[in-house]
């Protein structure tokens, strides 16, 4: 009799980690609709910077680079702003943004309005990292919050998926300005589901003020034990950041304009998803920095991967065959070899950095610490994208600004890019060495063994 009651409360139990208020759904589906808007738009934004609007490779990597930046730097001010406003209120203004910008980038694609356009977009997707993650942390309780943040994890990765995915055959069949109007359609039917069903949700003691956000900041980068690892990290992301600073036009411009770098990309968030729960897993009774190592270690070896098209080509032509199912181009293989082991380091890394963080934190602000945990993001950003800019200009550049004679062995150092990169990843591995070491050290001093 009792293990039948067991069993029933069990049943219960589970039944209840699946009852979340409209709210919740709510909050995800309008997730999941603004990461396809954004990563369509993104995957392809140095192109029609460049492509569209005119600006050269230097110029279109800084502004991706700086917009970029700002998605990941504002959330902790504007999720400030939102918790005084009510949620409700913020979720509309930041959808209301995200039309306007993405409608505005199809409309009027010329450099004085771009610009603008992209604040608008910076400041409606700062809001929105703020108020989703809000929105599940207030409609979820202590049973049922693991799993609506797995809910919330796979949202974004399968809009992120969606949006690159839709991205390719509009750019292929109506042209680089209608994802701009893809996205802006995406983040309109979120506005109206918003106005529809998304009711306030209770913020009573929760947030902190803007001055209370900007001194969190500040502790954060006095923080010598965390800036450094800040610093570091960012070796990781300026690699990851090349899927969309350098790996859209490298592709485009060596292999031809029937490659796909927007499927190519999705590599990523596939590889994360299989395998990020099993790694994080095998890894549990090692220390966060040894996990974070092995990805450091694992991140020069995806940039050499994708340099080592021109070797694979040596061999095989300018096509390799799988089984005569179906055939690639060398350089769209090891790129897609190179993503896949960037997959595989980010499991190694994201998950145990975002730990190590958050125990660094007092108690009380482990939210707000991990807000700026991200601060690597806003660094590789700029410097990801700036330094695809010159990378690009100096060994694959724009075929527009090149006479018709150099077309023909333009691109034959193209390869080359990756190796800096390599050099960037290996740095920034050692240096995670070095900082383990010297902490290590630190710590023992200060426990006195």
């Amino acid at each position: 009799m009792s293990t039948s009651v067991t069993s029933e409360n069990q049943k219960d139990i589970n039944k209840s980690n699946w009852k979340f208020p409209k709210a919740f759904w709510t909050a995800n589906i309008v997730e999941l609709l603004e990461r396809a808007a954004y990563y369509g738009v993104f995957i392809a934004i140095t192109l029609y910077l460049s492509r569209i609007v005119g600006f050269d490779d230097i110029d279109a990597a800084w502004i991706g680079g700086i917009f970029s930046a700002g998605l990941y730097f504002l959330p902790p001010f504007t999720g400030a702003l939102a918790d005084k406003i009510g949620f409700r209120n913020a979720v509309i203004l930041a959808f209301s943004l995200l039309s306007l910008g993405y409608f505005t980038l199809g409309v009027f694609p010329y450099k004085a309005i771009v610009l603008p356009s992209l604040v608008i977009l910076m400041f409606g997707g700062s809001f929105i990292k703020a108020i989703i993650t809000g929105t599940v942390a207030k409609t979820t309780t202590t049973e049922t919050r693991a799993r609506g943040y797995s809910i919330f994890y796979g949202i974004v990765n399968v809009g992120a998926f969606l949006g690159k995915t839709f991205a390719y055959p509009i750019r292929i069949e109506l042209g680089l300005t209608s994802i701009n109007y893809f996205s802006a359609i995406m983040s309109f039917v979120a506005l109206i589901i918003v106005f529809l069903f998304y009711k306030n949700v209770s913020i009573e003691g929760e947030g902190k003020s803007i001055k209370e956000v900007w001194a969190g900041f500040v502790r954060v980068v006095t923080n010598l034990r965390l800036i450094f690892l800040i610093l570091i990290v960012t070796g990781f992301w300026i690699i990851q950041q090349q899927l969309y600073a350098t790996m859209p036009k490298y592709v485009l411009r060596t292999v031809g304009e029937h490659a796909s770098p927007e499927w190519i990309a999705n590599v990523n968030p596939a590889v994360v998803m299989l395998l990020v729960v099993f790694i994080t897993s095998m890894m549990k009774n090692v220390k966060a920095v040894s996990s974070m190592a092995v990805g450091m270690f694992l991140m020069p070896v995806s940039a050499l991967l994708m340099a080592s098209s021109n070797i694979l080509e040596s061999f095989t032509g300018e096509s390799v065959s799988f089984f005569g199912l179906f055939s690639a181009h060398p350089i769209t293989v090891m790129m897609i070899a190179g993503i896949i082991v960037q997959g595989i380091a980010e499991c190694f890394i994201s998950p145990r950095y975002l730990e190590f963080f958050s125990l660094q934190a007092p108690k009380g602000e482990e939210g707000l610490y991990l807000g700026f945990s991200h601060l690597h993001s806003f660094l590789s950003s700029i410097l990801g994208f700036g330094i695809s800019g010159y990378l690009l200009t100096a060994y694959a550049p724009n075929p527009d600004t090149l006479a018709p004679d150099q077309l023909a062995t333009a691109y034959d150092k193209a390869y080359m890019i990756w190796y800096y990169f390599a050099a960037i990843g290996l740095t920034a591995a050692v240096a995670l060495l070095i900082y383990k070491w010297y902490y290590n050290r630190k710590d023992l001093k200060t426990a006195g063994l």
